[in-house]
């Protein structure tokens, strides 16, 4: 099966998924079972599956066949060549192809100077007037190669003004760019590129970035900090000729396997192996030599040599043009493609099917359990008005009395309740004033005082390190504050739960260690291209100070922004279970009450309320049938073999 082609069944899977979660919403809302946060969950599950992107990177050093490669992988079915590949640098800027609907066939170019304005590459995408906009036929061949062509332009500039841009420096070439002898540099006209195209895969949401080489890749940080280490599969690119040269390392280290552990999705592909074939090496001499060069590659890169894979990227693309099954077996692209698939869909749809369990599961299960009080409550009820069959009025009087009694024990309750929500209200604050945005703000405002009064570089350094210490405290105090949370409302769970008769499961907790891991990357992000003595010799501090603050504090930025909103979805989540039991408890509590009042005034209405709630007993339980039958519905779609027992057997083991 071509990439395509599982493509599309991902596709038709995620399709199916959203179908199921869209059937559970539509029935809560039509059965009046559904509250606010159920909604907002369920809506943000849906947006997440129908706007989800996939991104595979390329990343590699000049001259390695990365663009010949991506023409291979996707564009073969255009005839020809789409991005540029030649020898030399075709490449000069991180290009990302992709395509929204709505949009029209296009290239659009973040020129270079909008580095001296502060802004991330992130920020300027929503401003459309900022980019060159070029327009793309993509009937025609040659006007998609005259548009991606563009992403290869540089022009000449002053050092100061390459240094002022963000550009390194360097005499020797090697930790930067060269200055010429008339005093310029060269640099890419581009910051960034975005090629919006209507490509088969792309409009199932595949996003392919390809990346400059070393130098390219080093002077936009964001690249190395968001786009790369966001991507769901990084393949780097190295030539089987030359193995891992000095500079191949230097981009695997420091901006491809940087602030990272070992993961799924990171593939090395071990290109030119047609180079091999002279007609003079048998096959058996060329197996052994592309065995060797993968076992050195591994040693070197640290990494399994069942993450890299020999291919020609030249001869697949020849192969696929040409319509040759012996040559597209021999360059070994199958073999790459079942692997990316592998790696990218199946590592994805097991991401995106735990999600979906495990958020439309709690709402399931939440809904369940509030059925299963509602029924509790109507056959309690029936039960007590059948005991009143042929009694006087002084036991339906007593019935009377016992259930106001209950109902003033339940507000007593109730005050308990609105206390433990004031409880909750501070702690929550308590919460935001670690992980805030304006926690954040003070912390960063601090830093760039600091950087800036800053008289040696010892002084640069410690001032960027305690930004770091100061970010990991404050997320170690919000997972204290989170704790004291979970326990509190355990505590409210369990004592409604034994007092009331609610049916509540333990409160789920929120953990920070992702955050903290994020944080983490970036701190070692830091020491690798900020906190060096090349980096302190090269830049000036108001160079490395605004540097610092564009790159590695915006990312901290982010990571708190998301930290933020999760917190905001679990606070409002936690609560919600105790919030819906409480409101169906009181419901419950006043038709009672005004039942046996019914009937204390009219003892004629007993019957005719009996088969009231008989007519809902049966609807409460036609409607747990119905749950019941949505749920194995979006299991089935999931692949599960049941979308809540499994989370539950394994939160209580």
């Amino acid at each position: 099966m071509s990439l395509t082609e599982q493509f599309s069944d991902y596709s038709a899977w995620r399709a199916r998924v959203g179908q199921s979660i869209s059937q559970l919403k539509t029935w809560l809302v039509r059965n009046e079972i559904s509250d606010a946060q159920s909604d907002l969950r369920l809506a943000y599950l849906l947006d997440r599956l129908k706007d989800e992107k996939l991104t595979v990177a390329f990343a590699a050093e000049f001259s390695r066949g990365k663009s010949e490669l991506i023409n291979a992988i996707f564009f073969a079915g255009y005839g020809d060549r789409i991005l540029p590949s030649s020898v030399g640098r075709t490449t000069m800027c991180p290009t990302e192809l992709a395509w929204d609907e709505g949009q029209q066939p296009s290239l659009r170019l973040l020129p270079i100077e909008t580095r001296a304005r502060g802004a991330s590459v992130q920020e300027f995408k929503r401003f459309a007037e900022e980019w060159v906009t070029v327009a793309i036929d993509v009937h025609s061949t040659e006007s998609l190669q005259q548009a991606m062509a563009r992403v290869g332009e540089t022009k000449r500039v002053p050092a100061a003004e390459a240094e002022r841009l963000g550009f390194a420096i360097d005499p020797e070439g090697k930790r930067g760019t060269r200055i010429d002898e008339d005093g310029k540099v060269e640099i890419a006209c581009w910051r960034h590129a975005q090629v919006q195209f209507p490509h088969p895969l792309l409009r199932q949401g595949l996003v392919v970035i390809d990346t400059p080489g070393l130098n390219a890749i080093g002077s936009e940080p964001e690249l190395t900090l968001s786009l790369l280490p966001n991507a769901h599969a990084v393949l780097f690119i190295l030539g089987i000729d030359t193995g891992v040269t000095q500079s191949d390392q230097a981009v695997w280290q420091e901006h491809i396997n940087v602030g990272r552990a070992q993961r799924s999705g990171q593939m090395v592909v071990l290109n030119k192996i047609d180079s091999l074939w002279d007609g003079i090496r048998s096959e058996g001499q060329i197996e052994a030599e592309i065995r060797e060069q993968k076992r050195s590659v591994a040693a070197t890169l640290g990494v399994s040599e069942a993450q890299i894979y020999p291919v020609s990227a030249q001869k697949a693309l020849l192969a696929k043009l040409s319509c040759d099954p012996d040559l597209l077996e021999r360059s070994r692209i199958n073999v790459l493609e079942a692997a990316l698939s592998t790696e990218l869909l199946s590592t994805r749809q097991d991401i995106v099917r735990d999600n979906a369990s495990a958020e439309a599961g709690e709402i399931v299960r939440r809904s369940r359990e509030l059925l299963d009080a509602r029924l509790s409550a109507v056959r309690e009820q029936i039960d007590e008005l059948a005991e009143l069959r042929g009694k006087n009025r002084s036991v339906i009087e007593y019935m009377m009395r016992k259930v106001k009694v209950e109902k003033n024990e339940f507000e007593q309750g109730l005050q308990k309740y609105h206390a433990t929500r004031s409880v909750f209200t501070n702690l929550s604050n308590n919460l935001y004033s670690h992980i805030g945005l304006d926690a954040l703000r003070s912390e960063t405002r601090r830093t760039r005082d600091a950087m800036l009064d800053a008289t040696f570089s010892s002084g640069l350094r410690d001032a960027m390190e305690s930004f770091f210490e100061r970010l990991r405290a404050n997320l170690r105090k919000s997972s204290d504050e989170v704790t004291e949370i979970v326990r509190m409302l355990d505590m409210m769970y369990k004592k409604f739960t034994v007092e009331h008769g609610l049916k509540l499961a333990s409160p789920e907790s929120f953990s920070t260690l992702r955050y903290e891991k994020d944080i983490e990357r970036l701190r070692q992000a830091f020491d690798q291209q900020l906190n060096t003595v090349g980096s302190m010799l090269l830049h000036r501090k108001a160079t490395l100070t605004q540097r610092f603050f564009d790159t590695i504090a915006l990312e901290a930025r982010r990571t708190f922004e998301l930290a933020n909103r999760d917190a905001d979805q679990w606070l409002r989540a936690v609560m919600s279970p105790l919030e819906t039991q409480v409101r169906e408890y009181q419901l419950q509590l006043k038709r009672r009450l005004e039942s046996v009042k019914r009937i204390h005034d009219a003892t004629g209405t007993l019957e005719e309320r009996i088969q009231e709630l008989t007519q809902t007993e049966k609807g409460v339980v036609r409607q747990l049938g119905e749950l019941a039958h949505i749920e194995r519905g979006m299991a089935g779609a999931l692949g599960l073999a049941s979308l809540t027992r499994d989370r539950e057997t394994a939160r209580a083991a």
